[in-house]
Protein backbone atom coordinates (compact mmCIF):
# COMPACT_ATOMS: atom_id res chain seq x y z
CA UNK A 1 0.00 0.00 0.00
CA UNK A 2 1.03 3.58 -0.63
CA UNK A 3 2.75 5.47 2.18
CA UNK A 4 1.16 8.70 3.29
CA UNK A 5 3.01 11.62 4.79
CA UNK A 6 6.04 13.80 4.36
CA UNK A 7 7.23 17.24 5.29
CA UNK A 8 4.40 19.58 6.22
CA UNK A 9 3.42 22.87 4.63
CA UNK A 10 1.41 25.06 7.02
CA UNK A 11 -1.30 27.25 5.49
CA UNK A 12 -2.64 29.24 8.43
CA UNK A 13 -6.05 30.30 7.13
CA UNK A 14 -9.68 29.18 7.00
CA UNK A 15 -11.71 28.94 3.80
CA UNK A 16 -8.96 28.28 1.26
CA UNK A 17 -11.00 27.75 -1.88
CA UNK A 18 -10.49 25.78 -5.07
CA UNK A 19 -9.78 28.94 -7.09
CA UNK A 20 -6.85 29.62 -4.78
CA UNK A 21 -5.70 25.99 -5.00
CA UNK A 22 -5.72 26.04 -8.83
CA UNK A 23 -6.93 29.16 -10.66
CA UNK A 24 -9.82 28.61 -13.10
CA UNK A 25 -7.80 29.93 -16.05
CA UNK A 26 -5.79 26.66 -15.99
CA UNK A 27 -8.75 24.28 -16.09
CA UNK A 28 -8.45 23.91 -19.85
CA UNK A 29 -5.08 22.13 -19.58
CA UNK A 30 -5.04 18.68 -21.21
CA UNK A 31 -3.07 16.78 -18.57
CA UNK A 32 -2.76 16.73 -14.82
CA UNK A 33 0.98 17.43 -15.11
CA UNK A 34 0.27 20.66 -16.98
CA UNK A 35 -1.33 21.96 -13.75
CA UNK A 36 1.81 21.36 -11.66
CA UNK A 37 3.46 24.80 -11.75
CA UNK A 38 0.26 26.66 -10.88
CA UNK A 39 -0.45 25.12 -7.47
CA UNK A 40 -1.70 27.69 -4.94
CA UNK A 41 -0.67 30.46 -7.35
CA UNK A 42 -3.49 32.79 -6.25
CA UNK A 43 -3.32 32.05 -2.51
CA UNK A 44 -2.79 35.26 -0.58
CA UNK A 45 -1.12 34.42 2.71
CA UNK A 46 1.49 36.61 4.39
CA UNK A 47 4.99 35.39 3.64
CA UNK A 48 3.82 32.47 1.47
CA UNK A 49 5.44 31.95 -1.93
CA UNK A 50 4.33 28.77 -3.73
CA UNK A 51 7.46 28.68 -5.89
CA UNK A 52 9.61 28.59 -2.75
CA UNK A 53 7.46 26.89 -0.11
CA UNK A 54 5.86 23.85 -1.76
CA UNK A 55 8.80 21.90 -3.14
CA UNK A 56 9.58 18.81 -1.07
CA UNK A 57 6.34 18.94 0.92
CA UNK A 58 3.98 15.96 1.03
CA UNK A 59 1.40 17.21 3.54
CA UNK A 60 -0.66 20.38 3.97
CA UNK A 61 -1.86 21.41 7.42
CA UNK A 62 -4.48 24.11 7.40
CA UNK A 63 -7.59 25.39 9.16
CA UNK A 64 -11.36 25.00 8.58
CA UNK A 65 -13.41 24.62 5.39
CA UNK A 66 -10.53 23.71 3.11
CA UNK A 67 -11.41 23.21 -0.56
CA UNK A 68 -14.58 25.28 -0.53
CA UNK A 69 -15.79 26.95 -3.72
CA UNK A 70 -16.22 25.30 -7.10
CA UNK A 71 -16.41 21.52 -7.21
CA UNK A 72 -13.48 20.60 -9.41
CA UNK A 73 -11.19 17.59 -9.43
CA UNK A 74 -8.37 19.81 -10.65
CA UNK A 75 -7.91 21.10 -7.08
CA UNK A 76 -6.99 17.59 -5.98
CA UNK A 77 -5.05 16.74 -9.14
CA UNK A 78 -2.70 19.69 -8.63
CA UNK A 79 -1.77 18.29 -5.20
CA UNK A 80 -1.30 14.82 -6.68
CA UNK A 81 1.14 16.01 -9.37
CA UNK A 82 3.07 17.98 -6.75
CA UNK A 83 3.47 14.86 -4.56
CA UNK A 84 1.17 16.14 -1.81
CA UNK A 85 -0.82 13.12 -0.65
CA UNK A 86 -2.33 14.29 2.64
CA UNK A 87 -4.28 17.40 3.64
CA UNK A 88 -5.04 17.84 7.34
CA UNK A 89 -7.70 20.35 8.36
CA UNK A 90 -10.39 21.03 10.89
CA UNK A 91 -12.98 20.55 8.14
CA UNK A 92 -13.27 20.21 4.36
CA UNK A 93 -15.78 21.11 1.73
CA UNK A 94 -17.67 17.86 1.15
CA UNK A 95 -16.91 17.51 -2.57
CA UNK A 96 -13.22 18.35 -2.15
CA UNK A 97 -12.87 15.73 0.60
CA UNK A 98 -14.55 13.07 -1.55
CA UNK A 99 -12.39 13.99 -4.55
CA UNK A 100 -9.33 13.40 -2.37
CA UNK A 101 -10.51 9.88 -1.50
CA UNK A 102 -11.56 9.22 -5.11
CA UNK A 103 -7.98 10.01 -6.17
CA UNK A 104 -6.49 7.74 -3.47
CA UNK A 105 -5.35 10.61 -1.26
CA UNK A 106 -6.08 11.46 2.37
CA UNK A 107 -8.20 14.30 3.69
CA UNK A 108 -7.84 14.01 7.46
CA UNK A 109 -10.14 15.98 9.73
CA UNK A 110 -8.91 16.74 13.23
CA UNK A 111 -10.53 18.80 15.99
CA UNK A 112 -9.51 22.46 16.21
CA UNK A 113 -7.43 21.77 19.34
CA UNK A 114 -5.36 19.14 17.51
CA UNK A 115 -4.82 21.48 14.54
CA UNK A 116 -3.64 24.14 17.01
CA UNK A 117 -1.16 21.64 18.45
CA UNK A 118 0.21 20.86 14.99
CA UNK A 119 0.78 24.58 14.38
CA UNK A 120 2.94 24.75 17.55
CA UNK A 121 5.39 22.03 16.45
CA UNK A 122 7.76 24.42 14.67
CA UNK A 123 8.72 25.12 11.08
CA UNK A 124 10.04 21.65 10.24
CA UNK A 125 7.37 19.04 10.84
CA UNK A 126 7.32 15.52 9.43
CA UNK A 127 3.99 13.69 9.22
CA UNK A 128 3.45 9.95 8.88
CA UNK A 129 0.07 8.30 8.62
CA UNK A 130 -0.83 4.73 9.47
CA UNK A 131 -4.07 4.25 7.58
CA UNK A 132 -4.72 0.77 9.01
CA UNK A 133 -4.78 2.05 12.59
CA UNK A 134 -6.09 5.54 11.68
CA UNK A 135 -3.18 7.23 13.47
CA UNK A 136 -1.22 10.29 12.44
CA UNK A 137 2.23 10.97 13.90
CA UNK A 138 3.73 14.46 13.73
CA UNK A 139 7.39 15.03 14.58
CA UNK A 140 8.60 18.57 15.12
CA UNK A 141 9.92 20.17 18.30
CA UNK A 142 8.11 17.23 19.96
CA UNK A 143 6.24 14.16 18.73
CA UNK A 144 2.47 13.92 18.91
CA UNK A 145 0.09 11.18 17.78
CA UNK A 146 -3.54 11.73 16.84
CA UNK A 147 -6.31 9.32 15.93
CA UNK A 148 -8.64 10.20 13.09
CA UNK A 149 -11.89 8.81 11.75
CA UNK A 150 -12.69 7.73 8.26
CA UNK A 151 -15.62 5.68 7.03
CA UNK A 152 -14.80 2.19 5.80
CA UNK A 153 -15.76 2.77 2.18
CA UNK A 154 -13.56 5.86 1.84
CA UNK A 155 -10.74 3.98 3.54
CA UNK A 156 -11.09 1.21 0.94
CA UNK A 157 -10.97 3.79 -1.86
CA UNK A 158 -7.73 5.24 -0.50
CA UNK A 159 -6.20 1.81 0.14
CA UNK A 160 -6.99 0.80 -3.45
CA UNK A 161 -5.40 3.94 -4.87
CA UNK A 162 -8.63 5.71 -5.77
CA UNK A 163 -12.07 5.13 -7.20
CA UNK A 164 -11.02 3.84 -10.64
CA UNK A 165 -8.70 1.18 -9.21
CA UNK A 166 -11.28 0.23 -6.60
CA UNK A 167 -14.03 -0.10 -9.23
CA UNK A 168 -11.82 -2.20 -11.51
CA UNK A 169 -11.12 -4.62 -8.64
CA UNK A 170 -14.67 -4.82 -7.29
CA UNK A 171 -17.14 -4.45 -10.16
Amino acid sequence: MKEFGGKALFLDRNDINTDEIIPAKYLTENTKMALQPFILEDLKLGGFDPRRDIEGKGVIITRANFGCGSSREHAVWVFEVNDINVVIAESFARIFRQNMYNCGMLAIELPKQDIETLFTLGDTVEISVDLASAKLTAKGNKTVVFSFKMNEFDKKLVEAGGWLVYADKNY
